[in-house]
């Protein structure tokens, strides 16, 4: 079990302590991961090494730390501490669940000891999150809420009747209220945000920042652009326009068979169309300055959208195919309109297109509280090693992990080069060591989760 930790980094669900001695920093992450997505405390590992020190006495330690979660967090939180051992080193694994709370910290009271995990940090949550977290608390999503500045009869219904029809389908307005375009509120009727993201002409005028910005640089970083494009129109149509501007600054490639010509996109148009959607299904628009960004560079496209994952939703979750709907209606909407085939079905659906059409699949990442994904064309290339790094690499793709005499077999060179090379490996993230001390004799060394 320590292994499978080690291979990852500190991050949204992971942190190591070297002991107990900044007993609130642990409390701090303790209440960040509950508030978040859950998450893991290995207490007796260094955090920047990964050398593995242990705890001289785990028990009087565990029993610290479980009063100091009792007297310290509100409301009660009960995560669960277990003994872990490793090489006769005693490691304590605190497991915190996801729960809706929101949990504080006691001693700074209610608003100011709300934090939350952004990357490997714990930040002090803002009021947007803390409306969140009470939103999913009432099951509730940010586009079901009504805009009590626009009822019914100030919106013109037929852009709504007209977008089902071109889909063959009809819609009445028991219809819209019954998908949540429409809100009942003290007898009156008043679009939510959904609807007024989706269909209202005017939307920027009460969501300005809910837009599409467009770029297309020159290289690949963003010092100079060649052309840019912001997007206002309702969300719906925000895809086929996005795609339009992606064309226009992408290359096709001719391929000719027997009858006629085919001609072969830099980009699937698959893999964009999902990863626009996705990035207008699951924004975050009650973030204000943050828009919808994709840039186009010469060697990738970035498509990043306001709003990380939804609180409790982990990204290796998300990736097996568990959808958590950030804006339920607009989901809604989108699947009714056959713009979403099958929840939780894109990410698998743009990994498996570019893998099976030879390209390197998508990177996926959350970068605190926005969501990326970079796409890459037919001409990129795949990382290339060393013919030592691949004999290294194909071992632990086999064996679970690899000694430093080991290695020196497999290459047949002197223990300083095997040395060496194992310390380059290591310092580029290929391999990670494992042991009690940089001069442990036992340490062995583990393939990356990259690998």
């Amino acid at each position: 079990m320590i292994e499978e930790f080690l291979k990852q980094e500190e991050g949204k669900t992971l942190e190591f302590k070297e002991n107990t001695s900044s007993l609130e920093r642990i409390i701090k992450a303790i209440i960040a991961f509950a508030n978040t997505s859950g998450g893991v405390i290995l207490i007796g590992i260094k955090d920047r090494t990964k050398e593995i020190v242990g705890l001289k006495n785990i028990i009087k330690e565990e029993e610290k730390l479980a009063n100091s979660i009792a007297d310290s967090i509100a409301p009660t939180l009960i995560p669960n501490l277990q003994f872990l051992s490793f090489r006769k080193k005693d490691i304590l694994m605190i497991t915190i669940p996801h729960s809706l709370g929101p949990y504080y910290l006691r001693s700074k009271g209610y608003k100011k000891g709300i934090y939350i995990r952004l990357g490997s940090t714990n930040r002090i949550a803002d009021d947007l999150i803390i409306e969140d977290i009470h939103r999913m608390k009432k099951h509730t999503s940010f586009d079901e809420l009504p805009n009590y500045d626009l009822s019914t009869h100030d919106f013109d219904f037929s852009c709504i009747e007209e977008v089902f029809q071109a889909d063959g389908k009809k819609i009445t307005k028991n219809n819209a209220l019954s998908l949540g375009l429409f809100v009942k509120h003290n007898n009156k009727q008043y679009l939510s945000n959904a609807a007024i993201l989706l269909f209202e002409k005017n939307r920027t005028s009460y969501f300005p920042d809910a837009i599409l910005r467009l770029g297309r640089f020159k290289g690949n970083t963003k010092s100079q652009i060649i052309d840019h494009l912001e997007i206002a129109v309702p969300l719906y149509k925000c895809i086929d326009e996005g795609l339009f501007f992606i064309r226009r600054h992408t290359t096709y490639s001719a391929q000719f068979g027997n009858v006629k010509r085919k001609d072969i996109s830099e980009y699937p148009e698959i893999v964009l169309r999902e990863a626009i959607t996705n990035a207008i299904v699951h924004a975050d628009y009650s973030m204000s300055g943050c828009n919808i960004q994709i840039a186009i560079f010469d060697d990738r496209i970035e498509i990043t959208n306001p709003g990380g994952l939804p609180l409790g939703l982990r990204l290796e979750v998300a990736l097996s195919g568990v959808s958590q709907l950030r804006n339920k209606i607009i989901g809604r909407i989108f699947k009714e309109l056959k713009i979403i085939e099958q929840w939780g079905s894109g990410f698998g659906r743009m990994i498996d297109t570019c893998i099976s059409q030879g390209i390197n699949p998508p990177k996926i990442e959350e970068l605190d509280r926005h969501f990326r994904i970079t796409l890459f064309p037919r001409k990129a290339k795949t990382k290339v090693f060393l013919e030592y790094q691949k004999d290294i690499i194909n071992y632990l793709k086999k064996h679970e992990k690899l000694s430093a005499k080991q290695a020196q077999k497999i290459w047949e060179v002197t223990s300083r080069t095997t040395s060496s090379r194992l310390k380059k490996m290591c310092d580029l993230g290929i391999i990670i060591s494992l042991g009690t001390s940089p001069f442990d004799p036992q340490k062995t060394f583990i393939l990356s989760k990259h690998f």
